[in-house]
């Protein structure tokens, strides 16, 4: 081990989140590059640190450190230099100069003590000097808490926020209700607060983490796509997660509900929970649905007349329930159009927008994704934006209670206070008809923030496939419309001449309706192959993707996507990604790499974010490099390509859809996940030239029709299945459908009553 001890001149690099830093340190004869955690430090600062000297293979010899002090300033040499360097704010070279000539040795005593005698120097007012002293006391107590924070394993970006929300408090926080940080900071959840609490000594049966723990347990569900769960299901969870009785959480919830962060309600003779946001989120959408459903009084053959003449220009024929779509689209504020493939959406899609363009209405067309509003566009000839940048996100979320988002504990949305959308009540679109496709996929955050931006009187019409799975967030928003009877629906039946080539249409149906799917049958588009055993799968899959289906598709194997019911298991997703990382990008010595758990992310990866970022940069750049566009926010489900692992600055670039460039830093991976083999959840939305599907045995309530409807409806161009036909069937036989426990039906019910 060796010793370094020198002043801090320069930071070079320091990461916010976890403290690692790059220092550049002088002793007055030589300069050293200190590499390491150092949890707050500024320049001019006097530090000792051990460690040993290593060569890093680009910047040269650096200094990593182990340990390291803070060492009080010795001479008053020293004093100028820490006064000096900038890092007391107001505090120049010249006064610091003045103030050490002044008080010499004495300085710092001087600024603790009797902080008014500053006021002595020249330059200096009464109110500067005790602004000043304060400065300096400040980062002390900083420190200390930083050091304090750290034991209990607290990130320095963390910790930085608590000590900011609290001041010194924060001790007695810590020590006697460290659950209140997951109710007042963002980033501490209750997982995070219970390791704090435990460290503390705090019982396991304290009112404080009881109460904290069957709100995170709320949250979890919403993370789950539940927007409430029954009070039964909520104690028995969160006894689990407590390792406590469930008999004493009666009063906790009351307390809850005093505290207006939970609402129960009755349902079917049973007490269910919500989380209040939740709550209020489904009783407003309610609201504003049931506003935006009025009724026009067009004549249908005056309609009937104009459908003719678009059909005669546009070359198409419509049938009688696409018709019927286009005339309810003229005569009513708010429209459902559901069907599933091939049953001409699109063109009916089509004509409602040339209609409207007849009559020089401003229409607005938008989707949840990336990729599913730049095949609207494709399939309209008319701009699509995702409903994000449509309703112009902007600013920086804050969650709450520890919500999700918070920490990365949860996938749903929370309340978001500094985060948000430009187009609301007060600045809504300017639109005379807006349509929305791939509705299945909207939870019922997003769609609360879209009613608030519509108009009354502005056309809302709302395209998807009912039988598609439900959201990825929180809610089950297009069925429970449908269902509620309250609006009106058209669903498109008809599979079209066109789409009734392709067996992954027909089959998409068939499967939908029950029905047995020939898997014998010679196809130009829907394979399947008889496999027994998961290796034998694998290799099957890989030898599609890479020879078999990139020259048959026109893609290039990143293109194709295999896609597989669970995350567990031979066929799981975390095995699969292991396995194809390995053929597809194995490790090089040109290939920088980051290992952050189990997972490896390394250069030329394909990888997907796993929840919503709605404050990350992005841009896009030309082939110069130079950016031609720029905005915020990737989102769950986004699919991307790693370009850069920048090892010494702890950062690793993603380029996504579009040209979009996303800079992480090493601490921020844990929103990313390889995606060589994605979850069929994750694909809503997508479409890919060629999708595998690995089919195996898993569990009963994965293995279900609409999850292997999905999947199929995800390709354009071919479907390959490989494994054991007899699970094929009993998924297009499974009609379970994973509960989701979801109240917008019964708050679109109530308003009516």
């Amino acid at each position: 081990m060796a010793v370094v001890a020198g002043y801090v001149e320069k930071i070079k690099y320091r990461n916010d989140e976890n403290g690692y830093s790059v220092l550049s340190v002088t002793d007055g004869r030589e300069e050293y590059i200190l590499v390491g955690t150092f949890p707050y430090i500024v320049e001019g600062e006097r530090i000792e640190a051990t460690g040993r000297l290593v060569e890093h293979s680009i910047y040269g010899e650096q200094f990593a450190v182990e340990s390291y002090e803070i060492k009080a300033p010795e001479d008053t040499l020293a004093i100028e230099r820490y006064l000096g360097s900038g890092a007391i704010k107001g505090v120049g070279a010249s006064l610091a100069k003045r103030i050490v000539k002044k008080f010499r040795a004495d300085t710092f005593r001087i600024m603790e003590e009797e902080p008014e005698r500053l006021s002595e120097v020249k330059g200096i007012s009464e109110r500067m000097a005790m602004d000043i002293s304060a400065q300096v006391e400040e980062k002390r107590d900083m420190r200390q808490a930083m050091l304090f924070l750290q034991q209990y394993g607290i990130s320095m970006n963390l910790s930085v926020k608590i000590y900011q929300h609290y001041g010194q408090r924060m001790y007695s926080v810590i020590q006697e209700n460290p659950y209140q940080l997951s109710d007042d900071i963002r980033g501490v959840g209750f997982k995070i607060a219970d390791e704090i609490a435990a460290k503390v000594g705090i019982f396991t049966d304290s009112d404080y983490r009881i109460k904290s723990g069957l709100f995170y347990t709320l949250l979890q569900a919403v993370g789950n796509g539940h927007t409430y769960l029954p009070e039964e299901e909520l104690f028995s969870n969160a006894a689990e997660l407590l390792k406590v009785e469930p008999g004493n959480m009666e009063k906790h919830l009351v307390d809850l509900q005093m505290e207006k962060k939970l609402v129960v309600k009755e349902k079917d003779n049973k007490r269910i929970v919500y989380p209040a946001q939740f709550f209020y989120m489904e009783l407003n959408t309610a609201r504003m649905l049931h506003d935006l459903n009025i009724r026009d009084t067009v004549p249908e053959e005056q309609i009937k007349k104009r459908i003719l003449e678009i059909s005669a220009d546009e070359q198409m024929e419509l049938d009688a329930l696409q018709e019927q779509a286009v005339i309810e689209a003229v005569n009513n504020g708010l429209l459902i159009i559901t069907g599933g493939p091939g049953t001409g959406k699109t063109t009916t899609i089509n004509t409602i927008i040339r209609y409207f363009e007849k009559d020089e209405m401003e229409i607005l067309l938008a989707a949840p994704t990336g990729r599913a509003a730049k095949r609207m566009t494709e399939a309209t000839g008319y701009e699509a934006r995702t409903i994000h940048r449509m309703l112009e996100l902007s600013g920086i979320p804050v969650m709450e209670n520890g919500g999700p988002g918070a920490g990365g504990q949860t996938s749903g949305e929370s309340r978001l206070e500094g985060m948000h959308f430009e187009r609301n009540e007060q600045n809504p679109l300017d639109a005379d008809v807006i349509i929305i496709d791939e509705m299945s996929m909207v939870d019922i955050s997003l769609m609360s923030s879209l009613l608030k931006a519509v108009n009354v009187g502005t056309r809302l019409i709302l395209v998807g496939d009912v039988n598609q799975l439900p959201s990825v967030g929180p809610g089950n928003v297009l069925k429970d419309m449908i269902e509620s009877g309250k609006f009106p629906v058209v669903q498109l039946t008809r599979i079209f001449r066109q789409a009734a080539q392709s067996d992954i249409i027909v089959n998409a149906h068939r499967i939908n309706g029950g029905e047995r799917v020939p898997l014998e049958k010679r196809s130009r588009d829907f394979l399947f192959i008889r496999r027994e055993h998961p290796s034998d799968i694998i290799k099957d899959m890989m030898v599609l993707i890479q020879d078999k289906l990139p020259g048959y598709v026109g893609a290039s194997p990143s293109e194709i996507q295999i896609m597989t019911p669970m995350r567990k298991g031979a066929l799981g997703v975390e095995q699969l990604n292991k396995v194809l990382q390995e053929k597809f990008n194995p490790k090089a010595p040109d290939k920088p790499e980051k290992e952050l758990g189990q997972t490896v992310f390394r250069t030329g990866d394909k990888v997907m974010q796993t929840r919503n970022n709605y404050q990350i940069a992005w841009e896009i750049r030309n082939r110069y490099g130079i950016p031609v566009d720029k905005g915020e926010g990737i989102f769950n489900g986004d699919m991307g390509m790693i370009r850069q692992v920048n090892t010494f600055a702890e950062t690793l670039e993603v380029e996504f859809d579009e040209g979009k460039m996303v800079e992480y830093s090493f601490r921020q991976l844990e929103d990313l996940e390889l995606a060589y083999a994605i979850t069929i959840h994750k694909s809503q939305g997508s479409e890919y030239p060629a999708v595998v599907i690995p089919i195996h045995s898993g569990p009963r309530m994965l293995m279900t029709r609409n999850l292997i409807y999905t999947a199929v409806t995800r390709a354009k161009k071919c479907v390959c299945l490989v494994g054991l036909p007899e699970m094929f069937q009993f998924m297009v036989d499974n009609e379970l459908e994973q509960k989701r426990y979801s109240g917008l039906k019964d708050r679109i019910l109530e308003i009516d009553l």
